[in-house]
């Protein structure tokens, strides 16, 4: 199923694709495309951990959200999905939320990259700052809601982001609580000011496609770099 991977990556990288550890938090708007489109490059090891479960207004924007699976808990439902793409990836559904109570049961070192798609505030600063003590390499989603032109769609590292309320709410909500990353790391983030509200597919589309491919070019890089 590698065949055309492999002829624009070459196997060297398609092997790197494939050792790698990731795991990725929140499997909705932004998650969901980040996570198929990882397994479809060739990442074989995939920990998708959302504690919520698929309801009605999901439909308009996320990948696995279907009409018969209202109810269900997202992640047993991604993860079926994406065995159904490559039967033999490893892939690790964990339904909880991540929070003060149970970070501590997650051990970043563990893996090669940690994908943060959450959108609450607090938990998402939390999950920042472990992820930057650790020796993964973190990738982080900011706000795709209330975005209309994909086009303004960018990446960046998180101190240089601009016109994203919720990357301006997370560094006044680090620097009152002292908790500041602990290393540099990058964002996909939108520079569109609106005044809409709501969110749609191709926005979070494109968001979590950026993630993976911010995660494919790293370990191209780093490959290209033992050469």
């Amino acid at each position: 199923m590698f065949t055309r991977t492999k002829e624009i990556l070459g196997q060297h990288i398609l092997n790197q694709l494939q050792q790698t550890r990731v795991i990725l938090f929140g499997v909705g708007g932004v998650g969901g495309w980040c996570a198929e489109t990882l397994v479809r490059t060739g990442v074989q090891h995939l920990t998708i951990v959302d504690f919520d479960q698929i309801a009605l207004s999901n439909l308009n924007r996320q990948l696995v959200a279907t009409y018969d699976a209202i109810g269900l808990p997202k992640v047993e439902e991604m993860r079926q999905r994406l065995l159904s793409i490559n039967p033999s990836a490893d892939i690790q559904a964990i339904c909880q939320r991540y929070d003060e109570d149970t970070s501590s049961q997650f051990t970043f070192d563990n893996y090669d990259y940690v994908i943060d798609a959450i959108d609450t505030l607090d938990n998402k600063a939390l999950l920042i700052y472990q992820a930057t003590c650790s020796s993964a390499t973190l990738f982080s989603s900011m706000g795709a809601g209330r975005k209309l032109d994909a086009t303004r769609i960018r990446t960046t590292e998180f101190w240089k982001v601009s016109g994203c309320p919720l990357a301006r709410a997370l560094r006044n909500k680090m620097r009152k609580s002292g908790h500041m990353p602990q290393k540099k790391f990058q964002c996909v983030y939108s520079d569109e000011i609106s005044s809409e509200s709501g969110t749609i597919a191709p926005i979070v589309g494109v968001f979590g496609m950026y993630l993976s491919h911010l995660l494919i070019q790293d370990i191209i890089r780093k490959a290209n770099e033992q050469e």
